[in-house]
């Protein structure tokens, strides 16, 4: 996906494509959308073919460096809950987006099971959808998973055998923040094999999770082995301060070959 700031960089994306051949197969169609400004933000649900469970809320970083500059990536950091999903906008996206979707699934015979995930942009218009998936979203899924007191199990089973309404789950109050540390050239080719020191450090916080994405054990020694290595998470009163405790684990973790944004979480208000 390219975001173009101007004709000229969308015709260079078409002529990547298309011309380029550089994406082979995948690139030889193109979508051309519109372009919307605002907020990202991330809403999921729990759906059992005809009722939706909102779960809390969540706001990504796609852009590889700090200011949202670079190319899209899979997600370098992200925090729960967002500020901007209030009630209202919740209420909004339920009403708009979540269960008509699941209606219209229905009706087609195509009844959906499962984690839906719906990416928004929060424009002037209100809430806009840029895309479904089917999947709790990474990194949006390790805070949501730090944020969460209730036992997930019990909550998918009901989702399978079609009683959600039976289910309440519980959330802590603390914010969440997650994150993430890849390996030098992602999103291009990443450079594997270097170690990652000073793990067991970083994760003596009991209020900080680091969870392994793309890493490998050689004997003692723990080395990278993708793009995105780490998902550095932490909770805290606010999402300063879970800004603050994840970023102190980051700094306790010594690996040359790996980098990350500095600036996640910054464009949310401290409480």
């Amino acid at each position: 996906m390219v975001v173009a700031d101007d004709l000229d960089s969308a015709y260079q994306a078409v002529d990547a494509a298309l011309v380029e051949r550089r994406f082979s197969a995948a690139g030889l169609e193109i979508v051309v959308e519109d372009f919307l400004a605002g907020e990202e933000a991330s809403f999921f649900a729990l759906v059992d073919g005809k009722d939706a469970l909102p779960l809390a809320s969540a706001q990504d970083y796609k852009r590889v460096g700090d200011g949202d500059t670079g190319p899209n990536t899979g997600g370098m950091g992200a925090y729960s809950p967002s500020p901007l999903m209030t009630s209202a906008v919740e209420g909004m996206v339920m009403d708009r987006i979540i269960l008509p979707a699941i209606a219209a699934m229905q009706r087609e015979g195509r009844v959906f099971k499962g984690v839906l995930y719906a990416g928004l942009m929060l424009t002037d218009a209100g809430p806009m959808l840029l895309e479904f998936n089917a999947r709790f979203g990474d990194p949006e899924c390790q805070v949501l998973m730090m944020r969460l007191m209730s036992d997930l199990l019990p909550a998918l089973i009901a989702a399978r055998d079609g009683v959600l309404k039976s289910v309440d789950l519980r959330w802590h109050a603390d914010s969440a923040l997650c994150v993430v540390m890849a390996a030098h050239g992602y999103p291009g080719d990443p450079q594997r094999g270097s170690e990652i020191r000073g793990f067991d450090a970083a994760a003596s916080d009991p209020k900080v999770k680091i969870f392994h994405a793309g890493t490998r054990r050689d004997g003692d020694r723990l080395l990278a082995d993708g793009g995105r290595v780490l998902g550095v998470a932490a909770l805290g009163g606010d999402i300063g301060l879970a800004r603050d405790r994840a970023y102190a684990a980051v700094d306790r973790i010594d690996w040359p070959g790996g980098f990350c944004r500095h600036d996640i979480g910054r464009r949310a208000p401290r409480d």
